[in-house]
């Protein structure tokens, strides 16, 4: 009997999650309040892990700090796969760069488990510029120095260091311009009072099909799924690029049997084609990964926007 025993403890330590923990509901944290986009995106692939891990999965908003208070919690919680936190490339990349202290480190202090959905940030023209292209924005905002102005719905975004970026590695001056929102600049786009945006390609498209304004860009290294008619900068001959992501992570002292289980389990869950169905209205393409994977992601991003960041001079504190 005590054999019997011994190896049913011996299995439960084996399999990816410990036996007792099965029973335990698993919590995604959002540092975000409810009914925004990695709200939402939580709550669909929530609802598919259950049948995954056999568990009860439940989103949990701690909003805050651009994400940092949700991501110190799921730092400091047990690292039993029983606490995730699900955040965003500007906050786990962008942000911390950008301040000179953090309540976290976001390569030492979490475990990336899967990257789940990125998201194409584009540029942006009101209907009324004379450019239809990346390369004409280019020359037109070499001939327009001092006026070549770009929105983005807020200072320290990836949208903003993307401009950045684009400005470096051009030699192109231009000019940031944050607003509160996308709302809050998308009528002045329209209107001409700001020549240009970065922006999420999502929150510009309904626009772009209407005819009020013209997306002459994305930044990813292939075409976006969802609207195959726009190039990429690369195609245009500009070697600049840039993805927004989502991504889940847990502690960074997570067992791999643990992550590995999890990562599995959101793959399968962004398969599902009602999954995919409702990611496409909110503008994401389902990726799915493995913990190596995601890891590379997180650490190639780091280096490449951290380094924007500092050449830029831009803090949040």
């Amino acid at each position: 009997m005590k054999r019997i025993l011994l190896a049913a403890t011996l299995a439960c330590a084996a399999i990816a999650m410990p036996c007792q923990a099965q029973d335990k509901t698993v919590r995604i944290l959002v540092g975000f309040p409810p009914g925004g986009t990695t709200d939402l995106l939580g709550r669909v692939v929530a609802d598919k892990l259950k049948d995954s891990l056999g568990q009860t999965v439940l989103v949990e908003n701690r909003p805050g700090a651009i994400g940092a208070i949700a991501a110190e919690a799921v730092k400091n919680a047990p690292p039993d796969g029983n606490m995730l936190l699900l955040n965003v490339v500007g906050s786990m990349i962008v942000a911390p760069n950008a301040r000179k202290s953090n309540t976290f480190d976001t390569l030492r202090d979490f475990a990336p488990v899967s990257l789940l959905t990125t998201s194409h940030l584009a540029l942006a023209v009101g209907p009324g510029a004379p450019v239809k292209s990346l390369k004409e924005f280019l020359a037109w905002a070499k001939a327009n120095r001092g006026k070549a102005f770009y929105a983005t719905s807020g200072a320290g975004g990836l949208p903003h260091m993307l401009g950045m970026l684009l400005a470096r590695e051009t030699g192109v001056e231009l000019t940031h311009v944050p607003y509160k929102g996308t709302a809050a600049y998308i009528n002045e786009l329209i209107g001409g009072q700001v020549p240009s945006a970065f922006d999420a390609l999502g929150d510009l498209s309904e626009q772009h099909r209407g005819g009020k304004l013209r997306i002459v860009a994305i930044a990813g290294s292939a075409r976006s799924k969802l609207m195959p008619d726009i190039p990429t900068m690369k195609e245009q001959g500009i070697a600049v690029e840039g993805m927004a992501w989502f991504g889940m992570f847990a502690p960074s002292a997570t067992p791999k049997a643990i992550q590995d289980r999890i990562s599995g389990a959101i793959a399968r869950a962004l398969q599902q084609p009602d999954v995919a169905a409702r990611l496409v209205t909110l503008n994401m393409e389902p990726v799915g990964s493995t913990p190596e994977e995601f890891r590379k992601v997180v650490q190639d991003d780091w280096n490449k926007w951290g380094a924007v960041v500092k050449a830029s001079g831009f803090t949040l504190d």
